[in-house]
Order: structure tokens, then sequence, then C-alpha cells
């Protein structure tokens, strides 16, 4: 194990964890930020997603090795405690997106990630950007938020 200084949700973070260990568990077990979510384990469903310096990273993927002097970011802090919902948050309860809400927090962060790069993304690039899984279908409600998402932004 070795001290390992992070920047999490804007406040500097140490933990003690080996270098593979994957940013996911660290997030959870270390510092106690369980809205990242584990799914798949291998990458591929996105509940992990997080931002690392504004992009959307597939948490359960980066060692804590790879990390380096980069920010993390997690829903916890999409927006602030007792503020306003984040343009993405406010567009899923409007238009309903969650059925069991376990992928939503990954799939917001991935939408959040996209929407700043591409403000109004086409349904084309919101399909080919967020490849994120939603074992309940919620998808056609998805693409409606982001479009929300979008012009309220």
């Amino acid at each position: 194990m070795t001290m390992t200084k992070l920047s999490v949700n804007g406040q500097p973070r140490e933990v003690d964890a080996a270098g593979d260990t994957p940013l996911l568990w660290v997030l959870r077990e270390d510092l106690g930020l369980p809205g990242t979510k584990y799914g798949c384990g291998v990458g591929l469903c996105g509940a992990c997603t997080v931002h690392v310096d504004g992009e959307a990273v597939r948490s359960c993927q980066l060692p804590l090795s790879e990390l380096g002097e980069r920010k993390v970011t997690t829903i916890e802090a999409l927006s602030p405690e007792g503020g306003p919902l984040h343009p993405v948050q406010a567009a899923w309860v409007s238009e309903q997106v969650p059925q069991c809400g376990y992928c939503q927090p990954g799939m917001i962060m991935a939408v959040a990630a996209l929407l700043k790069t591409t403000p109004r993304p086409s349904e084309q690039q919101i399909r080919d950007q967020v490849s994120n899984i939603c074992r309940c279908g919620t998808y056609p409600r998805l693409v409606g938020a982001i479009a929300k998402a979008a012009s309220a932004g």
C-alpha cells in the first residue's frame, strides 16, 4: 500500500491503496462516495462513469497509479449541495428517465461530459458518444432528457 494524493470533487484527498486498485473502489470504499456504481467491472456498462479532467471515464478500469494529478469529479459534486440541480439532473427528473436508477449516476456523468464538448448533440452523436447500458431500457426518455438539458444549457 502507498499513500496517494488525489483531487476528488475539488478537495485534496489522500488514500492508502495499492497502485493497481481501480479508482471505482477508492471512491466507494476509501472515500465513502457511493454514487459511483459497480456494474460489470470491465468498462462496458458505464455505471462507474466519473469525470477525470472533465472527460467521462469508466472508473472500474482506471488504476489509481494512472490517475496522477488529474482531477476527479463524481456524481456527488455535479451540482452544489443544497444548490440547483445540474441541467442534466433536472432534465432527468423532468423527463422521468430512471426506472430502477442503478445506472443513472454513470449515465448522467457521461451525458454531462458530452454536453460540455457538444452542447447541441444530434441523436446520432448521443448514440455514438453515450455508450452506457441501461438494463431497464429507458433510452427513449434519455434522448428526450438530453435534448431538454442541451436547450437549458
